[in-house]
């Protein structure tokens, strides 16, 4: 399910909807959206996923977070959504008010569908639980479901539907809500390579499509590489960043970055830093 700052009912809506909306869209792009200052969290098992990290998500940002596994994406990931607490350090949103924060999409790294329900109603339910009836959706569902090329599968199940296509269905539900912030957390990670680079051209040309920001979490070099405006290395955990990566080359691309020198220069950088960030473990 996404992650949603929607109010509880359409009529009730208007008002506190456009305040969420002008949060986002009122932040210039390149200014910083979010902000995680010395954030720290440890679980009640005593693993420290986070340790004083330090990370700046600005407007318009393609933002990847590469690590190892178990170093913390994921996490981070769930603090900006507001899914977990931070055990120490806060996390400040350019409005400075969390509750005013823009509205955020969450697509799951497993697509998450209910089996018994149609696409239709799988798409529908974020704003389901916000109040909304199917019949006033149905326009957000097919948009939704238009901009990740399924227009024509409202009425499908889930079993019916292919790997990547379950995935689709999972990120129109993120979309449906209009977010000015995507939250990906390796949703590609179990596709085949064919499958994912496709879903990876889709995605750069919904980024443009709704103008939104993305933090995009995976463990995949070349993927950051070629989605990315900017990637954060994250060490072994206990996590927080200790590289960040600049990727000069304007989005949307396409197949032919992928033998271009940008884009073999970030894949040598990310590499670097991983291997640094192999290195790092433990060493605060």
């Amino acid at each position: 399910m996404s992650a949603s700052a929607l109010p509880s009912t359409r009529s009730a809506a208007r008002k506190p909807d456009a305040v969420s909306r002008a949060a986002g869209e009122a932040v210039q792009k390149g200014a910083p959206l979010v902000t995680l200052l010395d954030v720290s969290k440890e679980f009640p098992n005593g693993v420290t996923a986070l340790a004083r990290l330090e990370l700046c998500v600005r407007a318009g940002d393609f933002l990847s977070l590469l690590g190892p596994s178990g170093c913390g994406k994921s996490t981070a990931l769930r603090l900006i959504a507001g899914l977990e607490p931070t055990t120490a350090g806060r996390i400040e949103w350019a409005t400075g008010d969390a509750k005013l924060r823009p509205r955020i999409g969450f697509v799951f790294q497993e697509p998450t569908l209910m089996p018994w329900a149609s696409v239709e109603m799988n798409v529908f339910l974020p704003l389901r639980l916000a109040g909304w009836s199917l019949r006033d959706a149905r326009p957000r569902i097919e948009e939704a479901l238009s901009l990740v090329g399924l227009p024509d599968f409202r009425k499908a199940m889930p079993r019916e539907l292919s790997g990547g296509m379950k995935m689709r269905v999972s990120i129109a539900r993120a979309l449906v809500t209009r977010p000015s912030l995507l939250l990906m957390d390796e949703p590609f990670a179990a596709l085949d390579e064919i499958t994912r680079f496709k879903l990876n051209d889709d995605l750069m040309r919904l980024k443009q499509e709704m103008g939104c920001t993305v933090v995009f979490v995976t463990h995949s070099i070349y993927e950051s590489a070629y989605l990315s405006t900017r990637i954060a290395v994250m060490a072994a955990r206990p996590g927080r960043i200790i590289a960040e990566i600049d990727i000069d080359a304007a989005l949307p691309r396409e197949e032919h970055f992928r033998r271009e020198s940008a884009y073999l220069q970030a894949c040598a950088n990310a590499a670097d830093a991983l291997h640094g960030a192999m290195d790092a473990r433990d060493h605060l």
